[in-house]
């Protein structure tokens, strides 16, 4: 898959978390609002993901897909102005038996390439699961955000319009009904690679770019809880931790 590196996906994406632009290369993660695949509508399924047609379709129908962590490394500058290819394969598969049902783990990995060079090395970690009903922690939200904390304020309009940057259907990221009544989740789900993201722009806003990111979604995070970064973890407003990552440094 090839596209033109244009500013305009990123400078949506500053605006839409309130980050500063990027001036001549992206920073460690931007490079998911480029080379998006595009499924026709026909090849949906009912949560809002490829069903066929896609390098990651489901296991079977009637689980549910959550997005458990990875690792992202910039080997070079990814520049604006200049055509990137992505590759992508899945590199495993593996079924585990988990407290609440069937797990299958899926490895995704991902290389895009710039003048014929390697600049991004990237492995996304997807996990499918039975559906059951999630209850949501009844913490009091009274942990505002403290000295050296990021908070971006979540709310379904913020979710919505990280979906369409990403080219993400799933359906619990923006329609409620779905997300309570099928899934069995409380409310909309704030999006994981969102919160890896916000871990990474919690070093940048300290002048410190990371070149790599290993990071790990703990516990979901819901639209109401909202979300509080630093370079190491993401929490919601009663200080429980949903995403961690170990952030490296040329």
């Amino acid at each position: 898959m090839k596209e033109l590196i244009q500013p305009g996906p990123a400078e949506a994406l500053a605006g839409l978390i309130g980050v500063p632009m990027p001036d001549e290369e992206l920073p460690l993660f931007w490079h998911w609002l480029y080379m998006l695949e595009r499924p026709a509508q026909a090849d949906l399924g009912p949560d809002g993901h490829p069903v066929r047609g896609g390098i990651l379709a489901p296991p079977e129908p009637g689980r549910r897909r959550m997005w458990a962590g990875g690792r992202v490394r910039s080997v070079a500058p990814l520049r604006f102005g200049e055509v990137a290819t992505r590759r992508a394969e899945i590199l495993s598969t593996q079924d585990k038996q988990g407290r609440t049902g069937r797990l299958t783990f899926v490895t995704v990995g991902h290389q895009i390439f710039q003048r014929d060079r390697l600049v991004v090395d990237e492995r996304q970690d997807i996990v499918y699961r039975d559906m059951v009903s999630f209850q949501a922690p009844r913490d009091t939200l009274d942990r505002p955000p403290e000295e050296g904390e990021w908070s971006i304020d979540i709310s379904p309009t913020l979710l919505f319009r990280f979906s369409a940057l990403t080219y993400n259907g799933h359906r619990i990221h923006y329609d409620r009904d779905y997300a309570r009544d099928v899934e069995g989740y409380p409310g909309l789900v704030t999006h994981g690679p969102l919160q890896a993201l916000a871990m990474a722009e919690a070093a940048r806003a300290h002048a410190a770019s990371p070149t790599m990111s290993e990071y790990r979604l703990v516990a979901p995070l819901f639209e109401d809880q909202g979300l509080v970064a630093t370079d190491t973890f993401v929490r919601d407003l009663s200080g429980r931790q949903t995403a961690r990552a170990t952030l490296t440094y040329a």
